[in-house]
């Protein structure tokens, strides 16, 4: 009796290790996956919010168009803007880091500053001023600066989450086997705290 015992223990115990094992190798696989689809989502939400912004530009352009009868010059002017605009939408669609959406929101902020130097003086266009199109869209492109800095921070965290188990014993032994790396996060810039200012006045 004890000798059939004891070798029912001798099959018994390495299989119960291996289900053990090959459960903990399930579970932090599966882990790993849940963790890197969230970083995955967060990526196109910050994408989204950039492309939103790019989309606000020619919209904007449209509506000062058509409110008001400008001069030739200041017209080709509108026009390298919308086309501007579209290009970068090309650049935040095929970027692949935070360090080239970044670069992309960078020629961006360039194309809203563009605004500025065509002198729109909107007191001296009172149908420009009244047209309500107007006055929401210059609040959603300022309001957009928030959307994009509130999803770079959920994309931070979901990386950070990410990094963590990837670098953590003994998850990162499974990260290791499977090609799990590490990825990278949005860095701060000077003065990236205060959104840029976007004044058509």
């Amino acid at each position: 009796m004890k000798k059939n015992v004891k070798k029912h223990l001798y099959w018994i115990i390495p299989v119960a290790i291996a289900l053990i094992l090959l459960f903990w190798v399930v579970g932090s696989y599966n882990g790993l996956i849940g963790q890197d689809e969230n970083v995955k989502k967060s990526w196109a939400n910050v994408e989204s919010t950039y492309q939103r912004r790019a989309d606000l530009i020619p919209n904007l352009v449209n509506t000062v168009q058509g409110a008001v009868n400008f001069e030739k010059e200041t017209q080709t002017k509108i026009a390298e803007l919308r086309t501007g605009a579209a290009a970068i939408k090309t650049e935040i669609s095929n970027a692949q880091t935070p360090a080239e959406l970044d670069a992309a929101g960078d020629k961006l902020d360039n194309i809203v500053n563009g605004y500025r130097a065509l002198n729109i003086n909107v007191e001296n266009y009172p149908q420009l001023k009244a047209t309500e199109n107007f006055l929401s869209l210059q609040d959603e492109l300022a309001g957009t600066e928030n959307r994009i800095n509130v999803a770079r921070q959920d994309y931070n965290k979901a990386v950070q989450s990410y990094n963590v188990k990837v670098r953590r014993i003994p998850t990162n032994i499974i990260a290791s086997l499977f090609g799990f790396e590490t990825k990278e996060s949005f860095e701060a810039e000077a003065g990236a705290e205060e959104a840029p200012e976007v004044d058509f006045a």
